[in-house]
C-alpha cells in the first residue's frame, strides 16, 4: 500500500526529472504500480482510511511522485450532487497520456509533493482531450475532460516534464487575474 512516506517532495531533485514513455504492453510490475497508485487515491479520499494511515487527500498522482520517472498517472475525481452526495467518479490509471486539444482556465492548486502552501493562480486549459492506455479498463482511451478533471490531468502530466504547479504561477503577481479565464470552484 502506498502511503505518504513513499511520496517524494519538491526538495527531492528527482521530482524535476523528465519521465520516459512506457513500452506497451506494460509489465505486470507497471500494472501493479498503477493499480496501487489508484488505490492510494481512493484511500486518501476515504475519511476513515486517510485518518488511519495519515494520507493527504489527492485526486491524482504521477509515478514520478514515487520517484519513478515513467509516464504513468492515476486519477480519482468524485462527482457530487447538489446535496454533497457522491454520484459517480472519473477513474483512470493511464500510461503515456498526451493532451491533444485544449481551451483555457485558472485556479489555485496543491500537490502531494509540495508540503508548503503556495498561493497563486495556475493557468490551465478548461478543456483537454487526452489519449493514453488505461490499466483499469485494459484499453486505449480518449478522455475529453472539462473543469476540475481537466486540471487534474494537466497537473499530473506536468509531472512527466518535471514541472510543478507553482512553476506556472505568475512570479511578479501570483494572484493577478488571468484574462479570459474561468474559475473552477
Amino acid at each position: 500500500m502506498i502511503t505518504m512516506k513513499d511520496i517524494i517532495d519538491d526538495h527531492n531533485e528527482k521530482i524535476r526529472e523528465v519521465s520516459k514513455e512506457v513500452a506497451l504492453p506494460i509489465t505486470n510490475e507497471e500494472r501493479e504500480l498503477l493499480l496501487q497508485m489508484h488505490e492510494f487515491l481512493v484511500n486518501s479520499q476515504d475519511p476513515e482510511t486517510s485518518e488511519k494511515y495519515d494520507l493527504r487527500p489527492a485526486v491524482g498522482i504521477a509515478a514520478i511522485q514515487l520517484g519513478i520517472p515513467k509516464r504513468m498517472t492515476a486519477i480519482h475525481v468524485l462527482d457530487f450532487d447538489e446535496d454533497g452526495n457522491v454520484i459517480g467518479a472519473d477513474d483512470y490509471a493511464l500510461v503515456n497520456p498526451k493532451i491533444i486539444s485544449q481551451s483555457y482556465l485558472k485556479d489555485g492548486e496543491g500537490c502531494l509533493s509540495v508540503n508548503d502552501e503556495v498561493q497563486g493562480y495556475v493557468p490551465r486549459y478548461a478543456k483537454v482531450t487526452v489519449k493514453g492506455y488505461d490499466v483499469l479498463t485494459d484499453q486505449e482511451v480518449k478522455i475529453v475532460a472539462r473543469g476540475f478533471l481537466s486540471i487534474c490531468l494537466q497537473h499530473e502530466l506536468d509531472h512527466f516534464e518535471g514541472t510543478l504547479f507553482y512553476d506556472r504561477i505568475n512570479k511578479e503577481n501570483p494572484l493577478a487575474p488571468i484574462p479570459n479565464a474561468m474559475v473552477i470552484d
